[in-house]
């Protein structure tokens, strides 16, 4: 155990995680030159179209120094605040954590957001200052920020350059003489902590773990603590590039188990592996359960693939645990589920590899967040509001709670007057102005999270020319003036279409959501009305035109009243056709919404 380093690495986004591993890997020797591409570890199609890391991936590297030798368990982790779930479980099976800070950029929000998941888990930190080699880095003063804000010594900060492969020696040496190693009992009974899992459809399910105390066997009676069921472990091993199987994975290593469990439920990210034979008397402490912060429904085009849709899902909750869903059904789509996601980022990404690696073509609606609602009857009664259309009428409605977050903005002061008039178009609450240099400024706001669903960060990093960096923790529950506006198409509500949302700026969405829904539509032979409404009052109108059938072409010369007889019959036909004709709502038109500016 003393030779085991088990250290992740950590870092706001595009600070150069992923490349600094591909170095660590190269100066190991744990990949050949063949194998190795730009962004080794990010093996998934969607990780390098976008240049983001989306899952935590786990990699073992030998490494000697002194004439001793070292087994090294990294884990590169993404940096995108809506896949911080990740870094929490990376960093609950880790010892240490290499803080990468980008030398031409400073601290940003993520790095401060994953340092306090580190300290929380006292994971012994290695600053490390990337990009060194930039023409626009500014290491002396990025240090004294790191200084700042960690409290460790200047000369404790490694400096590093992920493109050329400079200081990586001494980031390996580093890791090797302060990262503590593991601790645990080898003798005491098999405890081990699962931290991922993903599918194979030939294997069934692999699960990653970290063995805390004992060992685990190849051939093994194994019982997963939280779902009770019983397994034997059929292969065990340590992840190299690819699965290297072993016979035995000892106290404080990091490993995977295929033991053919086919049904995605039986396996939990944070349950505890024991054996039957001899079992631990308690599970460890896994991970709190994560809080989803934007919920959208999701629905298959073809309402027959609903069972292929909740397969597909289940599947893909075993390789992102912060997915949640439950089973929901619409007037206008039939059967679906409700989905909560970690941000409008991870969303997208769980549209796209639905479509990618399970051929499902599925349609989302608007996202939202969960209200809490109280009646007039039972006003100690909470009512938890997922769906607007659950909203209760407001006769016997006494008050809607909406869910507040903390957001932390850090940005040039040239950009400072830019963001606060964002966030308080956004109904946001000034907190806190820090300056933390002189260029840089922390400003702390308390916004609905509603308000920040749709297109905050994007409107943020236009307004800030890309600095300003974005993070957020949520606050609980207040009650605000929330009321539920429906868009009716031909007098018939679309229910996926339905928001809840301020009443002082209903009428201004109403009107824009109509205008938009007018551009998208495809014309029909009879007018469509599209309406916005709160309750039975109609706030905004919009008409889509009928398409016009030249039926009196063939009336050359003779008396008008031929034509104005034709013009008759054909508007008592458009007249009946818009009683018993639908319309199609396309899938861009519900999320149109979200684009309103566009």
């Amino acid at each position: 155990m003393e030779h085991i380093r088990n250290f992740c690495i950590i870092a706001h986004i595009d600070h150069g995680k992923s490349t600094l591993a591909d170095r660590l890997l190269q100066q190991t020797n744990t990949i050949s030159e063949r194998e190795l591409q730009a962004q080794t570890l990010d093996d998934m199609d969607l990780e390098r179209e976008r240049g983001i890391t989306i899952k935590s991936h786990a990699i073992q590297m030998d490494y000697e120094q002194d004439g001793k030798k070292y087994t090294l368990n990294l884990i590169d982790t993404p940096g995108h605040v809506d896949f911080s779930y990740e870094v929490s479980r990376s960093i609950a099976a880790c010892e240490g954590a290499l803080l990468i800070v980008d030398a031409a950029q400073g601290i940003q929000a993520q790095t401060i957001s994953n340092l306090y998941l580190a300290l929380e888990h006292d994971l012994e930190i290695i600053p490390v200052l990337n990009k060194i080699d930039l023409p626009s880095a500014n290491p002396e003063e990025v240090k004294d920020q790191i200084v700042d804000l960690i409290g460790c010594d200047r000369d404790d900060i490694l400096i590093a350059s992920g493109k050329t492969g400079f200081g990586v020696d001494t980031i390996l040496e580093a890791i090797v003489a302060r990262v503590p190693h593991p601790v645990g009992d080898p003798n005491a009974p098999l405890q081990a902590l699962i931290f991922d899992s993903v599918f194979d459809s030939y294997r069934g399910i692999n699960a990653f773990f970290k063995v805390v105390n004992g060992e685990i066997k190849k051939g093994d009676k194994v019982k997963f603590v939280n779902t009770g069921r019983t397994y034997d472990a059929d292969e065990i091993g340590t992840l190299r590039l690819k699965h290297q199987p072993k016979s035995v994975v000892k106290t404080g290593d990091v490993g995977y188990i295929i033991s053919g469990i086919k049904v995605a439920k039986e396996v939990k990210v944070g349950d505890t592996i024991t054996t039957v034979n001899n079992p631990c008397e308690k599970a460890i402490q896994g991970f709190e359960d994560v809080k989803p912060m934007v919920f959208a429904g999701i629905y298959p085009v073809d309402t027959d693939e609903y069972e292929e849709l909740r397969d597909a899902m289940e599947k893909l909750q075993l390789n992102d645990a912060s997915l949640t869903f439950e089973p929901e059904s619409s007037a206008a789509l039939g059967f679906g589920f409700r989905c909560g996601f970690l941000g409008m980022l991870h969303m997208e990404i769980i549209q796209e590899r639905l479509e990618r690696e399970f051929n499902m073509t599925v349609i989302t609606t608007v996202p939202n967040v969960s209200y809490h609602a109280y009646l007039v009857r039972e006003p100690e009664t909470k009512i938890l509001i997922n769906n607007p259309s659950d909203l209760p009428e407001a006769t016997i409605l006494e008050r809607v709670e909406e869910p507040f977050i903390k957001a932390q903005i850090i940005t040039k002061s040239d950009f400072v007057g830019a963001v606060m008039n964002l966030c308080i178009d956004k109904r946001g609450e000034l907190k806190n102005q820090v300056y933390l240099t002189p260029e840089r400024v922390e400003l702390t706001f308390e916004i609905p999270l509603a308000e920040i669903v749709f297109d905050f960060y994007d409107k943020l990093k236009t307004i800030s020319k890309g600095y300003a960096s974005f993070d957020y923790h949520p606050m609980g529950y207040r009650e605000s003036k929330l009321v539920k506006m429906d868009l009716l198409l031909n007098g018939d509500q679309v229910d996926a279409l339905s928001a809840l949302i301020h009443k002082d700026k209903a009428f201004d969405l109403g009107k824009r959501i109509c205008l938009k829904l007018r551009e998208l539509l495809p014309r029909q032979q009879f007018d469509i009305a599209i309406q916005a409404a709160i309750g039975a009052k109609i706030i905004a109108r919009e008409t889509v035109k009928a398409l016009r059938k030249d039926v009196t072409a063939k009336c050359y010369g003779g008396d008008i009243s031929r034509k104005r007889k034709l013009l008759e019959k054909q508007k008592a036909g458009k007249k009946r056709m818009r009683q018993i004709g639908n319309v199609e709502v396309p899938q861009n038109a519900f999320m149109a919404v979200l684009k309103l500016d566009d």
